[in-house]
């Protein structure tokens, strides 16, 4: 099973990045294979943001739609994503926001498995640097977006 984890620490304040990250239907605008991004279900129940969203990833001929349960914790600041339907047996994704002067430390944890035995070996031989390459675009588009605010 791929297992990744990446930390960062981006040039602008919590809620900002939180923001960025809970706008599930911009990310095909800035992540790699991103292709479409669809939210079905947004609310707020006392600490939590609770998000029910569509991904579809792909690159050339391959391309999948998984939908995830995203749950925001305002109390610990932390994201949650699981897996509720699609090509993944299972995901546990995990996001940690910690602020630390003007700039926030993100901590993103992934740990997924694919129906796919072959793909799944495939993705376990490259997926830190394809997750790498996630963090690289997040960073980017804060920067992009709130640099010098």
């Amino acid at each position: 099973m791929p297992k990744a984890s990446v930390k960062r620490l981006i040039e602008c304040n919590k809620e900002q990045l939180v923001d960025l990250v809970l706008d599930i239907e911009s990310y095909p605008k800035f992540i790699p294979y991103c292709l479409d991004a669809k939210i079905y279900e947004k609310k707020e129940e006392k600490n939590l943001i609770l998000i029910i969203a569509d991904l579809t990833i792909g690159k050339g001929p391959f391309k999948a739609t998984y939908k995830s349960d995203v749950r925001f914790n305002k109390d610990t600041d932390t994201i949650l994503v699981t897996n509720i339907k699609g090509p993944l047996k299972h995901l546990d994704n995990k996001w940690v926001f910690l602020e630390k002067d003007s700039s926030t430390e993100i901590s993103f944890d992934i740990d997924f498995e694919i129906e796919n035995r072959f793909l799944n070996i495939v993705m376990d031989k490259s997926f830190q640097y394809g997750l790498d390459k996630i963090a690289d675009s997040f960073q980017k588009r804060a920067n992009d977006l709130f640099k010098g605010r």
